[in-house]
């Protein structure tokens, strides 16, 4: 599993122009799942998200976790993370996950986040979305549970 975490200061999702979930201060989250991954990258990547320390605390340092913060996460399904662009100039995607295993993860990542007392928004999985957001920092973080 990849992620793209940003620190944000609002974010939101729409669909045909229709905003389908938005957030405040926190996190926007691009997921993309591979077809190889497994439970154990699920609770990697759930861990790392909860755990990074990129919120500022009261001296200006990147100290707190999301949590600490009191921020908000709106994670947005992105099988392009899973693309391999080593040959030629179009992207293969074929290692990333069948859409039924995609969304189960996506929505398992999303659950697991909400267990961790994270208000957690979602755009809608294999839809065509517009992701508006004010980054903060900026603060963008990569994150690879094959690099664990």
């Amino acid at each position: 599993m990849k992620a793209v975490i940003q620190r944000v200061l609002s974010a939101s999702v729409s669909i045909n122009e229709k905003q389908i979930g938005s957030i405040n201060q926190g996190l926007l989250i691009l997921l993309g799942v591979a077809k190889d991954d497994a439970s154990v990258d699920l609770d990697y990547l759930v861990k790392k998200t909860v755990g990074l320390r990129i919120f500022k605390d009261e001296d200006n340092n990147m100290n707190l976790s999301i949590q600490d913060a009191g921020g908000e996460a709106l994670v947005v399904s992105q099988f392009t993370l899973c693309a391999d662009t080593n040959k030629g100039r179009r992207p293969s995607f074929l290692s990333a996950a069948v859409p039924e295993v995609a969304d189960s993860m996506y929505q398992q990542y999303c659950e697991k986040l909400r267990e961790e007392n994270i208000s957690v928004e979602t755009g809608q999985f294999g839809a065509m979305m517009e992701v508006k957001l004010i980054n903060d920092g900026p603060v963008t973080i990569l994150l690879n549970s094959r690099e664990r």
